[in-house]
């Protein structure tokens, strides 16, 4: 295939020259913004009960317009789903990216307009080619193929019109992509890409890309992992770069890295990988790493998104400009698919202020997001009841983490669990608790597909009194002191079940 790095260059180059000058230049950018937003929408359903067509400012805007969590717009949603038009945004929308994270059902409901795909989406993912090309002059990404790791259509959505289509952001992408993409895209076939069953669609992916020319690899590090596992596996190699020589990075995003960096290195040659990060969200392409040091991602100021930053010690929401170095805050956004003033749920630490670099720091509610999963405390409590319902048993508290991948396992859920009076048949306990996860979360149900990227849940009963003899030992018993419910990472876990002497044997 002919390398086409030196012609597509220039393109990037400029946008990459394009973005450091809008960095540089963030309030006057992100002001432009917010008007071109509130102007294209003044006459929609929303423009018009808040006035967008006499809103003259940030300051304005934030007065007017309060903060709108999904829960409060998911109406609204569901009629731009059944076909009404200017509701949030102008037109009808016919895309709609399905995510977990509501409080008042199993998913949410992101609008994909055309304006956010050419707005925001687009420009975003070619940013990120953009600074990888700046960061490694010597690249040559375009002498072979990107391997895109996408979603598909599958969604817990009822009676969907005919005409529109809902599922995984990367599913509306793909599809909306020029067929000509198709010629530097693995697997080439949209019908691959956007396969539903994950026992079907591994071994797809697979047979398309174990003799292709891979240069670049595209999505979320657990998922990745168990493709290249199997590529490796189907042609009895010890790396990823014995099959795919020339593959030189990976762009990630939508959960950490970091437990998953070592076991990268062990499949891949680090002499020829780079990472970049990105930060990509159904509702939004907001950032991009922009140095060769991870840690940390360029905001970027023209994708069609104007960014308010809510303090999470208390105060109001401020505007990107206003933003102090170190502090951690609430991501709040404005963006061309009807978002306004919308809480992401992420929480991002100000890694510099001049230009904007961000990280990000979590989620403002407890979560375990280890595997793309999106597990919230209202998923994982509401499964809790059904399970204890079902079962006749009760649980007196409870605390839940990941076990990450290895080179001999799937990642899993791990519970520790404390019951009050009888204790039920653990293994059974385990299975229904696993089954009433998949019926609350639809990403953790996705993820535990077939067992291809997440085992089943796994629960170590404690005995009774655990909890509060570890919360004595770290000076926090009292009434108003609970352990988390849920955790992003070990600490608490392991902590727990290193002091507990008396632990008893684990059930899966």
């Amino acid at each position: 295939m002919l390398n086409y790095t030196p012609i597509a260059r220039p393109f990037f180059v400029a946008r990459a020259k394009s973005l450091t000058h809008h960095a540089d230049d963030l309030e006057r950018v992100q002001r432009r913004t917010l008007l071109r937003l509130l102007r294209i929408a003044r006459s929609t359903e929303i423009g018009r009960e808040f006035g967008f067509s006499s809103i003259s400012g940030p300051r304005h805007y934030a007065e007017r317009v309060p903060l709108m969590p999904y829960e409060q717009i998911r109406p609204q949603v569901m009629r731009m789903v059944a076909g009404e038009r200017d509701v949030l945004w102008p037109g009808v929308t016919r895309r709609f990216a399905q995510s977990s994270g509501t409080s008042d059902g199993r998913s949410k409901f992101i609008p994909v307009t055309d304006a956010s795909l050419h707005m925001n989406h687009y420009v975003g993912s070619s940013s990120a080619v953009a600074e990888y090309l700046k960061l490694y002059p010597d690249s040559k990404i375009f002498g072979g193929r990107s391997f895109i790791l996408g979603g598909s259509f599958a969604t817990a959505l009822e009676n969907v019109p005919a005409h529109v289509r809902v599922g995984d952001l990367s599913a509306n992408m793909i599809e909306a992509m020029p067929s000509i993409a198709g010629r530097f895209r693995i697997p080439a076939s949209k019908d691959v890409a956007l396969m539903a069953d994950w026992k079907e669609k591994l071994p797809a992916l697979v047979r398309a890309s174990a003799k292709a020319d891979v240069r670049s690899i595209s999505g979320v590090p657990s998922w990745f992992l168990t493709v290249i596992r199997e590529v490796m596996k189907e042609v009895g190699a010890d790396s990823i770069h014995d099959v795919w020589p020339n593959l030189e990075v990976f762009f990630h995003g939508g959960i950490s890295f970091g437990p998953y960096r070592e076991q990268y290195k062990a499949i891949t040659d680090p002499s020829k990988m780079r990472y970049l990060e990105t930060y990509n969200a159904s509702e939004g392409f907001f950032a991009v790493q922009d140095r060769r040091e991870a840690g940390a991602m360029l905001l970027l100021p023209d994708v069609g998104i104007y960014y308010e930053f809510e303090p999470l010690d208390g105060g109001n929401p401020v505007p990107a400009w206003e933003v102090e170095q170190g502090r951690v805050y609430a991501l709040i956004l404005s963006a061309p698919n009807g978002l306004w003033r919308y809480s992401t749920g992420d929480t991002v630490k100000i890694e510099t202020v001049s230009p904007l670099r961000i990280s990000i720091a979590g989620r403002t509610k407890l979560f375990i997001n280890a595997f793309g999963e999106e597990l919230m405390v209202y998923n994982s409590d509401a499964a809790l009841a059904s399970t204890c319902s079902k079962l006749g048993c009760e649980v007196s508290d409870y605390t839940a983490a990941p076990v990450y991948t290895t080179d001999h396992s799937r990642g899993r859920h791990q519970w520790l669990v404390e019951f009050s009076g009888r204790e039920p048949d653990i293994e059974r306990f385990a299975s229904e608790l696993d089954m009433a996860l998949c019926n609350e979360n639809s990403d953790y149900a996705a993820k535990r597909a077939g067992s291809i990227f997440l085992d089943p849940v796994e629960v170590i009963p404690l005995p009774e009194g655990t909890f509060n003899s570890w919360l004595e030992s770290t000076g926090k018993l009292g009434g108003q002191r609970k352990v988390p419910r849920l955790c992003p990472d070990r600490r608490i876990a392991d902590a727990i079940l290193n002091d507990t002497e008396s632990l008893r044997h684990s059930y899966t």
